[in-house]
């Protein structure tokens, strides 16, 4: 049997493809946080209820509707970040002219409400989402057997990643969002409605939230709990790629999740905390983070 470190080649790259894995949904998280902060100076603690939502929205979709998961990953985006759209434009809107403190704890508030929501109708036990037949199953590479789905999450994480990347920093719409994040003052003296922006940008980093969570569906189990369990982890991705650089996020989220499985390969008692162990270095080196700018 072929080893690497002392470690059964199989075992090794199997835990890559969990931190893979991971990383892609950390990477697709903290892109939406990433947006989010870097135009509305808002930190997001909603986002992990949110990304809950788009599994939930999913799931009622197929239970209820028998919508299946190929339409739901068009839909789900779109219900999630309208629904966003109406919280930015309804409530967050009125805190922009205050302490950034009370979008947090909006947010903050938020998320709990939403949870206890689903706490209360559907419990925490969990639901599975059933993965769909054209990506069930696996297939050997003759070192390990890759799961299907696993590896489409990889794949379609990273086009969503590249896509808004691309989007942000070379289309006339992207460089409407990072002008106004310099000097929205001055970006509404020309003509753009700042406001406008300001909602989209919210219901763009719902959707890619609930995106995330119709990914995430099929992999786990579809549970209040399941936002939360992850926004803590992602929020650290964020910190240590540099807070509202998208580039940061995209690739810290990966970087981390890699790190994360590795850990779980030489020191499983680590795997929990390696993240944040890297976040309070890194902090200590560069408090901005690794693709953050420093303030002046």
């Amino acid at each position: 049997m072929t080893m690497i470190f002392g470690i059964p080649i199989q075992a090794f790259l199997g835990q890559l493809l969990v931190g893979l894995i991971n990383g892609s949904f950390y990477a697709m998280l903290s892109l939406g946080l990433a947006v989010i902060f870097g135009l509305l100076r808002v930190i997001n603690f909603a986002h992990g209820a949110q990304y809950m939502l788009g599994a939930f929205t999913g799931y009622l979709l197929l239970t209820w509707l028998g919508i299946g998961y190929w339409p739901s990953l068009i839909l789900v985006p779109l219900i999630v970040g309208v629904i966003g759209l109406l919280i930015e434009k309804f409530a967050l809107s009125h805190l922009y002219s205050v302490d950034p403190l009370y979008g947090l704890l909006f947010t903050f508030g938020l998320a709990l409400v939403l949870e206890g929501i689903f706490r209360y109708y559907f419990g925490v036990s969990g639901n599975p989402y059933p993965t769909p037949d054209l990506l069930a199953g696996g297939t050997n590479l003759g070192f390990m057997f890759l799961p299907i789905y696993r590896g489409w999450v990889v794949i379609a994480s990273l086009i969503v990643c590249i896509g808004v990347w691309l989007a942000i920093e070379k289309t006339k719409l992207g460089a409407y969002l990072r002008a106004a994040t310099e000097n929205p003052q001055l970006v509404q003296a020309f003509g753009v409605n700042v406001p406008l922006l300001l909602t989209l940008t919210y219901g763009i980093g719902s959707g890619l939230a609930g995106l995330a969570g119709i990914l995430a569906a099929p992999v786990y189990q579809v549970s209040p709990l399941m936002g939360s369990n992850l926004i803590i982890v992602v929020f650290a991705v964020v910190v240590v790629g540099g807070m509202g650089s998208i580039l940061g996020a995209i690739v810290t989220g990966y970087i981390l999740g890699l790190a994360e499985g590795l850990t779980k390969v030489f020191y499983p008692e680590a795997s929990s905390v390696v993240i944040f162990v890297i976040m309070a270095v890194v902090l200590l080196v560069r408090p901005a983070g690794l693709f953050g700018r420093e303030e002046a």
